[in-house]
C-alpha cells in the first residue's frame, strides 16, 4: 500500500505534524513580503475563530484504474459516500488545533461506536490514550478508499504553510495562472472556483528539509501550488496543494466563500484527485461543506453534538 500523510505534532511518533524552526529566506520584494504578512495574520485569526465552527461535510470517494479495464473484469470504480461534522480541536498536550472530520454516516448507514470514538479522542486523558493529535489524524482518515493511503485530504491543512510560523519553510512568487488546476480536467465546471474580487495569486514552493508532509516511512514530500489571496486583506479565497512522490501524485483545491451568518470566509469545496504511479490507481473526492454553526466552549469533560471538549 502507498502511503501519503501528512504529519502534524511535537511529540515524534511515526506520523507527525512537524512544525520546526525555519532560517529566514532570501528577501522579497517589498509589496509580496506585506502581501504574505497580511495572510499570516489572516490564516491565524482564521483559525482561531473556526475553533468555534462545526460544520456538515458532504464528501464522496471514487477510485478506478487510470487506464480503463475490459468490461469483463468487473466494475472498474469503487465509490463511498461519507458524512461528516468537521471542526477544529485542540488535543491534551498540543500547542495548536488539529483539524476533525467524525464521520457520522458511510454510504447511507450511521456510524455505530461514534460516540464512544469521541470520548476516547477528546475525552481521555489517561497515559493510555496516546498522542492525541495522531489519533485523531488517523480517525480523520479512517473511511479513505483506494490503495493510496492519505491524511492530507482536509480543507484547511493548505493554510498551515501561510501562518508566520511556517512561511519562512517556503518560497513565493505572484504569478499571473490563475486557473485552478483539477478544473483543468474535462469535469463539470463550478462557481465554487471562481474568482470574482482582486486577487493575487501567489505561488509557493517547500524548500527547507523535514518537509510538512511525509511519506509514512518519513521520507520528504515538498508541498507546492498556489493561493488566491486578496492583497489588501490577506484574505485566502482559494488555496491549491501539490506533491508528489515515487507513488503518488496529489492535487487538493479547496475554495472559500463568505458565510453571511459568521462574517468570514469558510471552505466551501474540497476537490483532489490522487494518481497511484505504481498500481495505476486514480482516487477522485469532492466535498461540499455547508450547516455552519457555533458550538459552545464548556468545561465539563461530555461529548454532546456540536460541543468543544477544552480543558
Amino acid at each position: 500500500m502507498s502511503a501519503f500523510r501528512a504529519v502534524a505534532t511535537r511529540q515524534a511518533a511515526a506520523l507527525v505534524l512537524v512544525l520546526a524552526a525555519a532560517h529566514p529566506l532570501a528577501a522579497q520584494e517589498p509589496a509580496l513580503k506585506a502581501v504574505m504578512q497580511r495572510a499570516g495574520g489572516y490564516v491565524t485569526e482564521f483559525r482561531r475563530q473556526l475553533s468555534s465552527i462545526v460544520s456538515e461535510e458532504s464528501y464522496v470517494q471514487e477510485v478506478r484504474p487510470l487506464v480503463a479495464r475490459p468490461a469483463r473484469t468487473g466494475p472498474s470504480t469503487i465509490r463511498r459516500e461519507l458524512r461528516s461534522d468537521f471542526l477544529l480541536v485542540w488535543p491534551a498536550g498540543a500547542d495548536r488545533y488539529v483539524e476533525f472530520r467524525d464521520v457520522f454516516e458511510v454510504d447511507g448507514k450511521p456510524v455505530r461506536d461514534r460516540q464512544q470514538r469521541l470520548t476516547a479522542l477528546l475525552v481521555d486523558r489517561s497515559p493510555a490514550a496516546g498522542p492525541g493529535i495522531q489519533r485523531i489524524i488517523d480517525e480523520s482518515a479512517r473511511y479513505n478508499i483506494g490503495t493510496i493511503e492519505r491524511n492530507v485530504n482536509t480543507p484547511t491543512l493548505p493554510l498551515l504553510f501561510l501562518e508566520p510560523v511556517n512561511q519562512p519553510r517556503f518560497r513565493f512568487k505572484r504569478v499571473s495562472d490563475s486557473t485552478p488546476a483539477i478544473t483543468r480536467t474535462p469535469r463539470e465546471s463550478s462557481a465554487n472556483f471562481t474568482i470574482v474580487t482582486e486577487v493575487w495569486v501567489v505561488e509557493y514552493e517547500e524548500v527547507q528539509r523535514k518537509t510538512l508532509i511525509r511519506t509514512s516511512t518519513g521520507r520528504d514530500i515538498p508541498a507546492r501550488g498556489r493561493f488566491w489571496i486578496e492583497p489588501a486583506t490577506g484574505r485566502v479565497l482559494m488555496s491549491e496543494l501539490t506533491a508528489d512522490s515515487s507513488a503518488v501524485r496529489a492535487t487538493i483545491d479547496v475554495s472559500y466563500q463568505s458565510e453571511p451568518l459568521l462574517g468570514y470566509l469558510v471552505p466551501i469545496e474540497m476537490r483532489e484527485r490522487y494518481e497511484g504511479r505504481r498500481d495505476s490507481t486514480l482516487i477522485e473526492g469532492n466535498a461540499s461543506y455547508g450547516n455552519f454553526r457555533q458550538f459552545q466552549v464548556r468545561t465539563e469533560e461530555r461529548i454532546a453534538p456540536g460541543i468543544e471538549i477544552k480543558n
